[in-house]
């Protein structure tokens, strides 16, 4: 049986045709510092470095189990495959804060070692162009991939906000007042019906939130005139909102006048008297 000095497509050959379990353990032990290495491409994206070296090493045990020698590969180029994939599924499944589509998460996940490289080759920032011809797509595929990238770790609320305090004292609450929507809108119409010494005491009264006695200092007059006229005006809105065909016989409206076909506005039949009787013949 082959040693740890045995070369290692040899205890490689032999753990294909053994399934040894002693022998996959130094398999894997030996190559642990590839996963290390392949784990820090991945150390600034938000992960915990022992989180990824513990994903890679799952690719590498499976890299172990499934190489087959008599296929001729390199097996470090095999592992490498299949650590990189576990790796990037580990942030495609879990990394992301809002999901994205495979394919955009992959690309995000090229485009940081992409950049990395360029602006080592070139001495500067690369552009967005020069990005997607490096990875081999359009600048719309990168742009998007970019712009996705912001949702891939959403900031906590209790983070510093860029003005003091955090960001959660930044954000709104539900306005109570929004319920009160619906009750203005049937209120409104019917509001403007009353006359408009009314309507500035409800106003004063329910807005201003004036209490009896400033609006009676305000008005002149006494604080048990002004509960008088408070109670008569609510009384009346009240009637108004829960019969509006009252308001329409209070404001006089008259009834439309019915059209013939021809359009001619019909008026009414006179009513018969003594004068404008008709005295054509009567028929028998």
């Amino acid at each position: 049986m082959p040693t740890r000095h045995a070369p290692v497509a040899e205890r490689l050959q032999l753990y294909a045709n053994t399934r040894d379990r002693e022998l996959r353990s130094e398999l894997i032990e030996e190559h642990l510092e590839l996963v290390e290495r392949l784990a820090r491409r991945f150390a600034d994206r938000g992960e915990p470095y022992d989180d990824l070296v513990q994903v890679g090493s799952i690719g590498l045990i499976k890299s172990v189990d499934g190489f087959d020698p008599d296929l001729g590969h390199e097996f470090t180029a095999y592992a490498t495959t299949t650590i990189l994939g576990e790796l990037k599924r580990h942030f495609r499944d879990r990394g992301w804060s809002i999901r994205a589509s495979r394919r955009v998460q992959e690309l995000y996940l090229e485009i940081g070692p992409t950049v990395e490289a360029l602006t080592h080759r070139y001495g500067r920032s690369p552009t967005i162009r020069e990005i997607a011809a490096e990875i081999g797509a359009t600048e719309d595929a990168v742009l998007e991939a970019m712009e996705a990238g912001y949702g891939y770790r959403s900031p906590s609320l209790d983070a510093p906000g860029p003005e003091g305090g955090t960001l959660g004292d930044r954000l709104g609450e539900q306005d109570p007042n929004l319920e009160l929507i619906d009750s203005r809108v049937t209120v409104m119409p019917e509001l403007a019906a009353l006359p408009e010494r009314e309507r500035r005491l409800i106003t004063m009264r329910f807005v201003e939130e004036l209490s009896q006695v400033e609006i009676a200092e305000r008005l002149g007059i006494s604080q048990m005139h002004v509960s008088r006229l408070l109670a008569r005006s609510l009384a009346t809105l009240h009637r108004l909102v829960e019969a509006p065909s009252d308001r329409v016989r209070s404001n006089g409206a008259r009834p439309a006048q019915k059209r013939t076909r021809s359009g001619q506005k019909q008026n009414r039949p006179e009513a018969q008297t003594p004068d404008n009787q008709s005295h054509s013949p009567r028929r028998d």
